[in-house]
């Protein structure tokens, strides 16, 4: 069911039978008709010119007549402007397209297997709680992998848990400095925000100790290398990796610590993962990727004993793969997991949800891997998004000034039920809904504002303005849906009928304009959810599900559905109609990762 695609047939014949060019058709322009001008789909005839012989105003009235009078129940009327012959379709058509739909419960799903894909997000260091840019980085990939699974494709959703490494030191550094033995128990505090209140105390310590060492006359290069505390945290990551028994018992209890942190965030955002990856079980596979580059003259060793490669030649520089003390870098556990992964699922592609802070590293990891001999690098492709600021400036996490994401899921939740409460919506209501349509509400307002934004783009997040029923936000499309579930209530309470398809309407029933308007949106669904998977963009998805909610409630306001002096046949035509746009924001938002309240 494809409105274009049939237009674009139409033309096709009607090119044969008035040109004799069946076998030479060039390739048909067909797109939705401007809203200026009258029409559904605008075919392009210059391309058509060689062809007819003709003017293009010529061209595009000699197929729109035979269009009239051979595909006559399809094609309803045209007219041409210039070159373009803009083509309505015929009510019939559209009350065809509404059967199919009301056929089609999963209308824009792939249901064929695609390739497999490995979307990896969230990628959290051991060192401190979630944050604002988290969000966004978990629910871009989390509904980017929705996306590619609608699309048909075998989708792995993986995190890979950075959980060694110099950061992850500092705290546990701090924590043995400082801590006095404190506990997630005995403090009362999440895991993951105990481990983040002592990496923000190392800097502090850190900072101290700097300025202290500058008094003396110590440079402030010199001072930052020469910092007792840094140096300390240095030896302890050389006794990692060296698996001193003390500082790895150290190192798995505070983890632990995390991860059940971790798990509670994730579990509020509704997030979730098919394989955890962990990078202390990579690194090593990184180390023998550089050992055997080495050995293949792929990389070099300088004098300090650290590895590098040359990249000079490909128009980028010389990049670090181990220092001189045989500790490994980001790169080199990077290597090593891509390895591991494709190894695991022979992966035809892998896609890096990351900031654009990143973009070099992962032009880098492709090339290194190309450079080992592994050609699967060309299906790694980085998911490049912009970082979220805020009215107040850029988030610095060492400096404890990050927006904590369960501090902004339980301001969100909360937020969400007061302006509700405010707004009458949640009256009558028992406690127990008004919290789970809170928590709906809440949640969706968040997603939706961040998904809403291409994810090329930096965004400004503001709590205020994604919680509002109005304007194009999550809750106005929630209210949408939740209203159409509240007219279908009160229908079989009046003993609505069970429509299952078009045979059930009155006889003769077209669709109205308005009608038409709706069921064309909801045809472009699948069309929707294609460029979405090709493009890595939920906001593709956010725009469609805003419009067709927008489209909706105008036409509720000048059709009425459920009032006493609407016919039977129309309550009958409009109702099932407002069920198929339900069905559709339902799972445009699924794709989102955004739960529907039924009542609101």
């Amino acid at each position: 069911m494809n409105a274009e695609n049939t237009v674009k047939e139409c033309a096709w014949q009607a090119i044969g039978a008035l040109y004799g060019a069946a076998g030479e058709l060039p390739e048909l322009q067909v797109a939705k008709t401007r809203k200026e001008f009258e029409g559904d789909y605008t075919l392009v005839t210059f391309p058509l010119l060689k062809l007819s012989r003709k003017s293009p105003e010529a061209t595009a009235n000699e197929i729109g007549l035979w269009l009239k009078e051979n595909c006559g129940h399809i094609v309803a009327d045209f007219n041409v402007i210039k070159g373009f012959l803009n083509v309505s379709l015929t009510p019939e058509y559209w009350l065809g397209c509404l059967g199919t739909l009301m056929q089609s419960p999963n209308y824009g799903f792939v249901c064929e297997s695609g390739r497999s894909m490995m979307v990896e997000y969230s990628s959290p260091n051991t060192n401190k709680p979630l944050h604002l840019g988290h969000i966004r980085n978990n629910l871009l990939g989390y509904s980017v992998s929705k996306i590619l699974e609608a699309n048909g494709h075998n989708v792995l959703k993986a995190n890979l848990v950075n959980d060694r490494g110099i950061h992850i030191c500092k705290s546990m550094l701090a924590w043995l400095k400082f801590g006095n033995g404190e506990t997630p128990q005995s403090s009362g505090l999440k895991g993951d925000h105990l481990v983040g209140k002592y990496y923000v105390a190392f800097d502090k310590a850190y900072k101290a100790e700097i300025k202290e060492l500058m008094a003396g006359g110590m440079s402030e290069e010199d001072a930052k290398r020469e910092a007792p505390i840094m140096r300390e945290a240095q030896e302890m990551l050389r006794k990692w990796e060296a698996k001193d028994p003390e500082v790895y018992g150290l190192w798995e209890k505070m983890n632990g610590w995390v991860y059940a942190g971790f798990d509670e965030t994730y579990k509020a955002m509704g997030v979730s993962f098919d394989k955890v990856y962990y990078e202390s079980n990579t690194y090593l596979l990184g180390k023998e990727l550089v050992q055997r580059g080495l050995e293949q003259g792929v990389l070099f060793r300088k004098e300090d004993g650290s590895v590098w490669a040359d990249l000079t030649g490909d128009g980028l520089d010389q990049k670090l793969l181990l220092r001189g003390d045989g500790t490994s870098v980001y790169m080199t556990q990077d290597l090593g997991t891509a390895v591991q992964r494709h190894g695991e699922y022979n992966l035809d592609e892998m896609i890096y949800v990351v900031g654009n802070e990143q973009n070099y590293h992962f032009q880098v990891l492709k090339l290194i891997l190309k450079k080992l001999g592994y050609g699967w690098a060309d299906g790694i492709y980085h998911l490049s998004y912009g970082m979220v600021e805020l009215p107040e400036g850029k988030m610095k996490s060492r400096e404890g000034t990050v927006v904590d994401a369960d501090d902004l899921i339980a301001e969100m939740i909360s937020t969400a039920r007061a302006v509700a409460e405010e707004a009458g919506k949640l009256d009558g209501l028992s406690e127990q809904e008004i919290a789970e349509i809170s928590r709906m509400v809440g949640l969706g307002a968040l997603k939706y504002f961040i998904l809403k934004v291409d994810p090329k783009k930096t965004m400004l997040f503001d709590p205020k303005e994604s919680i509002d029923f109005n304007g194009n936000t999550g809750p106005f499309i929630q209210y949408t849906y939740a209203r159409i579930k509240s007219l279908e209530r009160r229908a079989a309470e009046q003993g609505g009928i069970a429509v299952t398809s078009v045979a059930d309407f009155e006889q003769g029933r077209l669709p109205e304009p308005k009608e038409i308007e709706l069921i064309k949106h909801l045809t472009e669904f699948a069309g929707v959810v294609r460029q979405a998977g090709a493009e890595f963009s939920p906001a593709v998805v956010a725009a469609y599900a805003y419009d067709l909610a927008k489209e909706f409630n105008q036409y509720y306001h000048d059709y009425p559905i459920l009032k006493p002096e609407v016919a039977e046949g129309d309550r009958v035509f409009r109702l099932s109609l407002a069920t198929q746009v339900a069905g559709t924001l339902n799972r445009a938002m699924g794709l989102l990762g955004i739960e529907m309240p039924q009542r609101m």
